[in-house]
């Protein structure tokens, strides 16, 4: 199996280079959306998924099925994984026109948010961020979005609660560079314009963008 791998583009460059079909259940779950762009970024998010697993596992994308399946109601959503590969995990995040995948051994969380410039919202910054890191964000709104995504692709792992983000202190963590390590984790971090994205891997892992 290779080393773990994030994959990441603008939707419409994803559904162009990335092959494909989704399951029934899929399907289904995509014509829910009215937004014809949510629609989009929900399709070239489970296809780049596929994509991204088939890399790791020298596979073709087309003969991987994805599956999401919640551990309390058994309705199809929650953490998703690879039916013919179960010891494989997966991760898969979408944002306003931009998707990403991740996977590869262990554990593996994903996420990408839309950030502006100007002043952060501070009940945002009381909701997720520590006293420390909430000294080193300030105002800086994509400083705060940054911990933000951090801490999501922490709650895709496993390893963190929607309504405990401040069970983690990731003041360590600097605000530049590509690659990080956090307490034994392996950080893969990037930019696309507003977007910010950041893959947490158990050991160190790589990016590919699709497009420009």
């Amino acid at each position: 199996m290779r080393a773990p791998l994030a994959v990441a583009g603008y939707t419409d460059e994803v559904l162009d280079a990335v092959g494909g079909t989704l399951t029934k259940t899929e399907r289904a779950r995509a014509d829910r959306f009215t937004r014809e762009q949510d629609r989009l970024d929900f399709v070239a998010a489970h296809l780049l998924v596929r994509y991204c697993a088939a890399k790791i596992l020298d596979m073709r994308a087309c003969v991987l099925t994805l599956e999401q399946r919640c551990d309390r109601c058994g309705r199809p959503h929650g953490r998703p994984f690879i039916t013919e590969a179960p010891e494989l995990s997966v991760s898969l995040a979408h944002t306003a026109g931009y998707v990403t995948a991740a996977a590869g051994p262990g554990k593996v969380g994903v996420d990408a948010e839309h950030a502006t410039g100007g002043q952060a919202d501070e009940n945002l910054v009381s909701l997720a961020l520590t006293p420390a890191e909430a000294g080193l964000v300030g105002m800086d709104n994509r400083r705060l979005i940054r911990q933000w995504v951090r801490k999501e692709a922490l709650v895709k792992r496993g390893e963190l609660a929607l309504d405990r983000l401040r069970d983690a202190d990731l003041s360590k963590l600097p605000f530049d560079g590509r690659t990080h390590e956090w307490e034994g984790r392996h950080l893969v971090e990037w930019t696309a314009g507003t977007v910010i994205a950041t893959a947490i891997f158990d050991e160190p892992g790589e990016l590919q963008l699709i497009g420009g």
